[in-house]
């Protein structure tokens, strides 16, 4: 059976009916990952025996009549990222090329906890830092549309293997559109999060062992199949203790049954960052989808007050202050220094403010992301959702000079900023609020096109359910495959 084609959910169900085993499909997958790897470099830990291991033990426990859970069997790859308890966790850096993690993360051991089964672990760039997957520890990730282009970053590692089948579900981190820009450049779903939704202890960075929250980050579901991606999320919601002791969340549940019922706003371009001709054209079809279909639409209503450039100028400030909390002496003398001397306003400069900014600073821009958080919050009273682009341009050529604050894109035949390519996943990212990327297309040589569906605080069930009802019409018979 082509297990690769189902759902996490089908697997499981299966599984749980004893249609198939638990050994059948961690086989499946593993024999996947063997042909298919090789020139994608998507997984970079791999424990084979120990999946077939457990494997086994799920299916004896099937047998006996046990209780499982809803991922029982079901095998998963986690971004290297996270820490699991026993395996390594370097994060693409080479100071840590040593470390084995002494504990599991808690959005980890939640899915764990379910029945999956991690067979191994996804590549990513040097500490999470770039939108392209690639380090000094385990190389580069190839896109599998295009072994000449990036994966995106930094859940890279993760979009490849869920694009190319070699696996049915991920966990990812997104501060910088960090699993939308993946699923958009590999023609998957990724979901972030509400902030604060799910728990991101155990994610490096921040440093190994670190307890505090780190700012803007998120931990989200990555898949094939929105019904995966909607019940991973049910499993990894939810506060740890002592908060879990006196309360719990509970999520709305989508109440669209139609597109028709939809009033939506679209963004889908600004003379700020100019997006890819082709993306705008394919954002413009799902747009007239909806309109064909009966939606309202509104091309220009936007929360009070905001511009793109405004939203990014803060977005990427506060970015810049949550990526320098690590930083060391030396490092940060020198952009202290930076930030004192240069008179220009590029990423390297504006990076050097934000990361070295006083606390009495920081705290004058949290109150401005307060004041847009509740500019959305009004503008959502209005509408269900807004569409916008998740990146200004579909994969590109694999680029590793240095800096990245030094890099160009070519797009529309014109140079453009590399950092650029945040603008449009930060504004969602700096108000907290979720975000569904959806593939709606590819160019005309073969590469993914994708959406972006920004709702309002804990709408994930809503942009799920809308994500369902545009993929319906977009790909009836399930998303296309990788011609690998």
């Amino acid at each position: 059976m082509n297990y690769h084609e189902m759902s996490s959910v089908e697997l499981a169900r299966g599984i749980r009916n004893q249609q198939f085993t638990s050994v059948q499909v961690v086989e499946h997958f593993l024999e996947r990952i063997d042909a298919l790897n090789p020139a994608l470099n998507a997984i970079v830990i791999l424990r084979a025996d120990e999946a077939r291991q457990k494997a086994r033990q799920a299916d004896k426990a099937i047998q006996r009549g046990d209780s499982t859970g809803p991922l029982h069997g079901v095998p998963m790859t986690i971004k290297e990222t996270f820490e699991i308890n026993g395996w390594p966790t370097t994060a693409g850096h080479g100071k840590l090329k040593d470390h084995i993690s002494p504990r599991t993360a808690p959005a980890v051991q939640r899915l764990i906890d379910a029945g999956a089964i991690i067979v191994g672990k996804t590549n990513i760039p040097e500490l999470a830092g770039d939108l392209q997957s690639f380090n000094g520890i385990y190389g580069t990730t190839n896109n599998p549309w295009n072994t000449d282009m990036t994966s995106g970053g930094s859940s890279g590692g993760a979009a490849a293997a869920l694009a190319s089948g070699m696996i049915p579900l991920e966990l990812g981190s997104d501060l910088a559109g960090s699993i939308r820009t993946p699923a958009a450049f590999c023609g998957i779903y990724g979901l972030k999060t509400t902030y604060g939704l799910v728990p991101l202890r155990g994610h490096v960075p921040s440093a190994p062992g670190s307890l505090g929250q780190r700012d803007i980050s998120v931990t989200g579901p990555m898949a094939r199949h929105l019904d995966d991606i909607e019940q991973a999320l049910d499993l990894i919601v939810g506060p740890e203790r002592p908060a879990s002791d006196a309360w719990s969340i509970t999520l709305p549940a989508a109440k669209t049954s139609r597109l028709g019922d939809l009033k939506v706003a679209t963004w889908l371009s600004d003379p700020y960052c100019e997006i890819d001709n082709e993306m705008a054209d394919a954002l413009n079809r799902v747009v007239d989808l909806l309109r064909n279909q009966g939606a309202h639409i509104d091309d220009t209503a936007r929360p009070d007050a905001m511009t793109l450039e405004g939203s990014h100028a803060l977005y990427y400030d506060m970015l810049a202050s949550s990526m320098g909390a690590g930083l060391n002496e030396a490092t940060r003398n020198k952009l202290l220094e930076l930030a004192n001397t240069s008179t220009t306003d590029d990423y390297r400069t504006r990076f050097a403010r934000g990361a070295t900014q006083s606390h009495g600073l920081w705290l004058k821009q949290d109150e401005k992301r307060a004041q847009l958080q509740n500019n959305w919050l009004t503008f959502f009273d209005n509408f269900d959702l807004m569409i916008c682009p998740v990146v200004n341009t579909p994969a590109f050529p694999h680029d590793h000079s240095q800096p990245a604050t030094s890099r160009t894109l070519t797009i529309n035949g014109k140079p453009q900023v590399y950092m650029d390519v945040t603008v449009w996943a930060g504004l969602a990212a700096i108000a907290g609020l979720p975000a569904l990327s959806i593939p709606i297309g590819t160019t005309e040589s073969g590469l993914p096109l994708a959406a972006q569906l920004i709702g309002p605080a804990y709408s994930e069930r809503e942009l799920i359910r809308i994500g369902q009802l545009i993929g319906g019409h977009l790909h009836p018979g399930g998303l296309p495959w990788p011609a690998l």
